[in-house]
């Protein structure tokens, strides 16, 4: 790439996002070997865990085991979710294994906080604010998420006053992420949505993470791009969803993402051949017929010289 391109960050989900919404629940080996071809394929951010209960993520079980094993190589970064003080206390014990990041979630609507928190928005806003500050005592880099951002899947719409609401009562943020839970975001909403939340932080990088749900998930990347956010979230193969929403079908693919950004003169860093096959080979380990990402099948196309 040429100096001077501007530069998008491509945050793999597949490994925690990815794999919490398939049936399959996967051995560590497979998930490490996820990871390290992620890693080859240049993708240097990687959600790699969820510090989430067993009984409701089973696929999330072996957190510990997968920081524990995953390669620590120069310039990759390692993010853990964390849902609660709970789950910050079992990514500290982890040590010299602990993940470099972590990501807390908080839903935009009351009544899906409940039901995937079981808490209301305030109460885990307000969890959020304590958790952050020991995170960053410790030394994590802290991203807060606002899940849920673009609608509910139980009571609709959701204002962006009130997302914007979330950030500003947030405190300090590192990163701030505008989640699309359920995909059923428009490009106009990127744009509103970026608008607001700078009004309040308006020195917080702005991270997105878009489902194509409903085949609007690639234009709304290219919208957040233009509305400057600097780091797109995407999983290898276009694998996952969110267990506790209905129809939440898959992320955005990590390798349709990178083509259509490098293509629009968007430094990525990530080799869209060798994540095409990570994604083939893990759809392949989930027993699926064929994953969602489209470059896997239709194949690169080279820029002209």
């Amino acid at each position: 790439m040429k100096q001077g391109v501007p530069r998008v960050e491509i945050v793999e989900v597949g490994p925690r996002d990815g794999l919490q919404n398939e049936k399959r629940v996967l051995p560590t080996s497979v998930k490490v070997g996820y990871v390290s071809r992620a890693t080859a394929a240049g993708l240097r951010r990687i959600e790699v865990a969820a510090f989430a209960r067993p009984d409701r993520v089973p696929q999330m079980a072996d957190a510990e085991e997968v920081l524990r094993s995953v390669p620590r190589r120069p310039g990759v970064r390692y993010v853990a979710l964390v849902l609660n003080g709970r789950g910050l206390d079992r990514a500290l014990a982890l040590e010299a294994a602990r993940p470099d990041e972590i990501n807390y979630v908080v839903v935009a609507s009351d009544e899906f906080s409940r039901r995937n928190q079981g808490m209301s928005t305030a109460s885990s806003l307000e969890a959020f604010r304590a958790v952050a500050e020991r995170a960053r005592d410790a030394g994590f880099f802290v991203t807060l998420t606002v899940a849920a951002a673009f609608g509910c899947p139980f009571t609709g719409s959701v204002p962006v006053s009130r997302v914007r609401d979330i950030v500003a009562g947030a405190g300090p943020l590192d990163e701030i992420c505008l989640a699309d839970t359920i995909g059923v975001g428009v490009p106009g909403q990127v744009t509103e949505l970026a608008a607001a939340v700078r009004e309040v932080a308006p020195g917080a990088p702005l991270r997105a993470h878009f489902h194509n749900t409903r085949n609007t998930g690639y234009a709304n990347a290219i919208a957040a791009v233009a509305s400057g956010f600097v780091a797109l979230d995407a999983s290898l193969g276009g694998i996952g969803g969110c267990p506790f929403a209905p129809a939440a079908t898959g992320n955005i693919a990590t390798e349709d993402l990178a083509y259509l950004l490098n293509r629009s003169a968007l430094k990525t860093g990530v080799d869209v051949t060798a994540a095409a096959a990570a994604g083939t080979w893990i759809g392949s380990e989930l027993g699926l017929a064929a994953v969602p990402a489209q470059l896997g099948r239709a194949g690169d196309f080279p820029l002209a010289s």
